[in-house]
């Protein structure tokens, strides 16, 4: 007997937009600040109709094996039971998810008077 495979749904910010991926490994990186996603799972649907969404955010992630993401641009992560489409949106458009507030301009060196 088998045991079910774990599906997990990653929600996380990169350059101003939301991307929602499925993977199947997940892990704290030892890379210090960054999780670890492996397993990239796209629809392998056999329909005719394409999801364009989907479609970019698979050439995005093409060759893939694993990708390090920042922890503080996660949203949220959820363990599903079964895998979900994985989209690509602006930050305006995701409803009640908003980018972390950053600083338009970086902090310089100090100067003392």
């Amino acid at each position: 007997m088998s045991t079910p495979r774990q599906i997990y749904k990653v929600i996380f910010h990169n350059l101003g937009q939301i991307y929602e991926v499925y993977a199947t490994n997940i892990y704290q990186s030892d890379l210090h600040g960054f999780i670890e996603v492996e397993e990239f799972l796209f629809g392998e649907r056999s329909q005719m109709v394409v999801d364009p969404s989907e479609e970019r955010l698979k050439n995005e992630f093409a060759g893939v094996q694993r990708s390090f993401i920042p922890m503080h641009a996660v949203i949220r992560i959820d363990e599903v039971e079964k895998e979900g489409i994985g989209k690509i949106m602006e930050a305006g458009q995701s409803g009640n998810i908003h980018a972390f507030p950053m600083p338009l301009v970086p902090p310089g060196p100090k100067t003392g008077r």
